[in-house]
């Protein structure tokens, strides 16, 4: 027997009974990408590393034959995956063990369970013992761990059947900042850091019991043989019956089966941060094994204790292609999609891939199940009530108008809200490569709204300008177009100049400011600087802290080209009026006069706008449904 022999021979009744493996992934080279897995079912420890001693001795008695590369431990239907500074260290004690044992076999045993104090006493030695412990690479690691295990072995814990792996705890020395309940049963937890805020996920399943993850587990088992994993109702409820019972109470039977539907019909654990309604972007950066998955929280980008799978990565990017109908491989390593939530929420999807990304990864806006109005965002301070009415009126009375800012400034959501201002019997064609806007929701409202789609870059489709030109022959009504940023441009334009869409004509388009949306147009997409001035109006959103507009500018042609005059300007971060309005010099506003409408009259029609609006975001009445009643009150007094 030789000496490591000795040191592995224990069959008390409290001795470790976790069973080490090593695996390779299917096609990778077995000297590359080894996982340790341990299956720690029936042993006393869980196969808790950083807690149990017994265990650890296991894993690293494991680690004196071979190295490995990631180390995971599965046990009551739970898996713990250790971050690659607790493998670096485990894997340096298994070395350590192996070359240490001739020259001092009592330190050798110790390495075993306690490798921070065996290298503690190698460091107080000279000669052999501590040179090993140096070119292990032991000291190194088990100096930053300052003996603490729970520092030294930090693991991330997960459902088996999760796509997602969670740290359990904040940072060091984190200070809480607020808790919140979520509709998926889940709780967030944001904290300060000496780095910056953090943001800790706690979803359901982490509240499941070791027997509920163990019939979690059966479930999810049986769903997959049986080909159900995307169906509802009773087979999600059937396989939890089939897989046994659950040993606690109905509640816990009732979260089995939440939980159970988010891992087969929902984006699992990305569902809890899509239904946070304070989160409007959550971002998956490649390689996932190295990145936690981040989130956009009021303007702040902060990282969160979520770490998703390599194999739930790969199952979202087939679950994306299905659905998109789009391609999303190497041959074509980018994906622009939306997909929908549990909950009946949109998320746009914006994806990259071999060999573009080193794996999969994945930036998610989310629009949630609100039906944007200009009420609403009255409320929640994107434009005070005053710009609002001026857009409203000039959405109602056809003006072709532009929404520009920078990647998500929310100029979707403004053109979303702007849409409700439409005459209800306007016909409005909606012309997009990725659906964003609320076409669905307007039309069961009972508004005529029909899609175009513009090509997806698979199979045959129609390209922008096309699509643009067949939304042109699909009657006379309100033209959308979801961004302007290719040759459609000039097609939009020359509808613009001749009036063919014989209402609004309204978009969005990336830029900040008139004069950079101007460049952008004229120069970049090669429109004429005479037909520019057929834009009417032109709203700048600002990105940051908050999303804001910061000004709405109308367009002006004199005899030395287009001019700009500014009706609001951002002052302290609000949108305020120049004057130009209320002096009566808007040439926009003028436009909009009616046959035998003077132009006070029209300003008072904008103070009754205002006024109603303000009303409207005060008393929270701020649905589209809420909006027209109001509206159809005011009209009848």
């Amino acid at each position: 027997m030789g000496l490591l022999d000795r040191f592995r021979d224990d069959e008390s009744v409290d001795a470790c009974r976790c069973e080490p493996s090593f695996r390779s992934p299917p096609g990778v080279d077995p000297d590359r990408g080894v996982a340790l897995v341990v299956d720690a079912d029936g042993c006393p420890g869980n196969g808790d590393l950083a807690a149990d001693s017994r265990c650890r001795a296991t894993v690293i008695d494991a680690l004196t034959d071979r190295d490995a590369d990631a180390i995971r431990v599965r046990c009551a239907g739970r898996e713990r995956v250790y971050d690659d500074a607790a493998v670096g260290l485990l894997v340096s004690a298994g070395r350590f063990v192996a070359r240490v044992a001739v020259h001092d076999e009592p330190l050798a045993e110790r390495a075993r369970d306690d490798p921070l104090g065996a290298a503690r006493a190698a460091g107080g030695r000279a000669g052999p013992v501590a040179d090993v412990a140096a070119a292990t690479g032991l000291a190194v690691g088990a100096e930053r761990a300052d003996g603490d295990y729970e520092r030294a072995l930090p693991a991330t814990v997960g459902p088996a059947v999760s796509n997602a792996r969670l740290s359990e705890r904040p940072p060091a020395e984190a200070t809480l900042l607020d808790r919140r309940d979520l509709d998926t049963g889940a709780t967030v937890r944001r904290y300060r850091t000496e780095t910056g805020g953090y943001y800790l996920l706690d979803p359901l399943e982490t509240q499941l019991s070791d027997d509920g993850l163990r019939t979690l587990a059966a479930a999810y088992g049986r769903l997959a043989e049986g080909g159900s994993m995307a169906n509802d109702g009773r087979p999600v409820a059937q396989a939890i019956h089939a897989a046994g019972d659950v040993a606690a109470t109905e509640v816990s039977t009732e979260a089995i089966e939440r939980v159970l539907r988010k891992q087969t019909r929902g984006h699992g654990v990305l569902d809890d941060l899509f239904a946070d309604p304070l989160v409007s972007e959550v971002v998956v950066t490649a390689p996932v094994s190295d990145n936690p998955v981040r989130v956009v929280v009021d303007g702040d980008r902060l990282p969160t204790n979520v770490h998703l799978t390599r194999e739930g990565t790969a199952a979202l990017a087939s679950r994306f292609r299905r659905e998109s109908g789009r391609a999303f491989s190497r041959a074509n390593p980018t994906l622009n999609a939306t997909t929908e939530t549990l909950n009946g929420g949109t998320v746009r999807v914006a994806g990259i891939t071999d060999p573009a990304s080193q794996g999969h990864g994945f930036v998610f806006r989310t629009q949630g199940t609100t039906a944007w109005t200009l009420a609403a965002l009255v409320e929640n301070g994107t434009l005070p009530p005053d710009a609002a009415a001026l857009c409203s009126l000039a959405v109602e009375r056809a003006a072709a108008g532009l929404i520009a800012g920078p990647r998500g400034a929310g100029k979707t959501t403004l053109l979303s809200a702007l849409l409700w201002e439409l005459p209800t019997t306007t016909r409005t064609v909606v012309v997009e490569d990725t659906p964003e806007l609320p076409v669905a929701t307007l039309q069961e409202a009972g508004r005529d709204v029909q899609p175009v789609r513009t090509e997806s870059g698979d199979g045959p489709s129609l390209s922008a300008e096309e699509a643009l030109r067949a939304a042109l022959r699909l009657g006379e009504g309100a033209l959308v177009v979801g961004e302007v940023r290719g040759e459609e441009a000039a097609t939009l334009y020359e509808a613009m100049r001749v009036g063919a869409a014989g209402s609004a004509v309204l978009g969005t388009i990336h830029g900040n400011g008139a004069e950079a949306v101007f460049e952008r147009v004229v120069t970049d997409l090669g429109v004429p600087a005479s037909s520019f001035t057929a834009t009417d109006l032109l709203v700048t959103l600002t990105a940051g802290d908050s999303r804001r507009v910061d000004t709405i500018e109308e367009v002006r042609h004199t005899e030395a080209g287009v001019a700009f005059e500014s009706l609001f300007e951002a002052e302290n971060g609000i949108a305020k009026p120049t004057g130009v309005v209320e002096r009566g010099n808007s040439r926009l506003l003028a436009s909009l006069t009616r046959s035998g409408e003077s132009y006070t009259e029209l300003l008072d029609e904008l103070t009754e706008r205002e006024s109603l609006l303000t009303d409207l975001a005060a008393t929270e009445r701020t649905s589209p449904a809420e909006v027209d009643a109001a509206r159809r009150e005011r009209v009848t007094e």
